[in-house]
């Protein structure tokens, strides 16, 4: 690649250009069909990650996918041994919307020796879990408590000590299998409150979904589970992050 994942992300919210990001579980990843998919309906990144492996093989599946697409894989860990030297970069994630100190720093102590013999792009995060109607995996496993689904003021704050911290992404997500995504107006608000690029996830179900979230601020949007159920929504999901416009399609669902 001509240009480190990071850059990619800060140009796209330079211009206005948003980016859609395709979460694949390693625990439920069965077929390369969904990632071929993907790159070719206008996906821009490959996330591969989760809360719990029980099943799958994190590296096999890492290295699977770099196999059958020539999208950027990026890790979103869940644990320390979900590292790969196949994969392109990882969101070194802290989750500052918590008071777990091992999820703050105490398992990045760990992983950091790990990481640097790596050629992986490392690009710190500030992961924040918001309430997002029951209760995920994530933040079962996390334990932690979500920021309200209704209180913007807290999430603007957390977001802005996160960069003041010197974290280069903000990552707002209520899980894989939320009854519902961040809040629009809590978007907004923290789009107001930092200048570091806005990743929102969980929740995102349809090409409405994903229009109104980027129209509320998101640079990107992180869609997981709705892949897994009807991958041909991908496409009209990718066509209202692209294009940032209403689109209708015939025998389709949403915008």
């Amino acid at each position: 690649m001509q240009s480190t994942i990071y850059s990619s992300i800060t140009e796209g919210k330079a211009g206005n250009k948003k980016k859609l990001a395709l979460l694949i579980d390693p625990d439920k990843f069965t077929s390369v069909d969904v990632v071929k998919n993907a790159e070719s309906v206008g996906v821009d990144y490959i996330f591969v990650g989760g809360s719990l492996l029980s099943k799958g093989n994190f590296s096999a599946c890492v290295e699977t996918i770099k196999q059958n697409t020539k999208l950027p894989v990026v890790i979103f860990p869940g644990h320390i041994d979900q590292v790969s030297p196949d994969a392109d970069g990882i969101l070194f994630l802290s989750l500052i919307s918590g008071r777990n100190a091992e999820n703050l720093i105490g398992k990045h102590v760990m992983a950091a020796p790990i990481l640097k013999k790596t050629k992986l792009e490392i690009i710190p995060t500030g992961y924040m879990l918001i309430d997002g109607g029951k209760i995920t995996t994530a933040l079962y496993m996390s334990n932690t408590v979500p920021i309200p689904h209704d209180k913007n003021d807290i999430a603007a704050c957390t977001a802005l000590a996160g960069e003041m911290l010197g974290l280069k992404l903000i990552y707002m997500d209520t899980g894989s299998g939320a009854e519902k995504h961040v809040a629009l107006k809590m978007i907004k608000e923290v789009k107001k409150s930092i200048s570091i690029p806005l990743i929102i996830g969980g929740g995102i179900r349809t090409p409405e979904d994903a229009y109104e979230v980027c129209k509320a601020g998101a640079d990107m949007i992180v869609i997981g589970t709705i892949a897994e159920q009807s991958p041909q929504l991908i496409e009209q999901i990718a066509k209202a992050v692209h294009y940032t416009q209403p689109i209708k399609e015939k025998g389709t669902t949403g915008l």
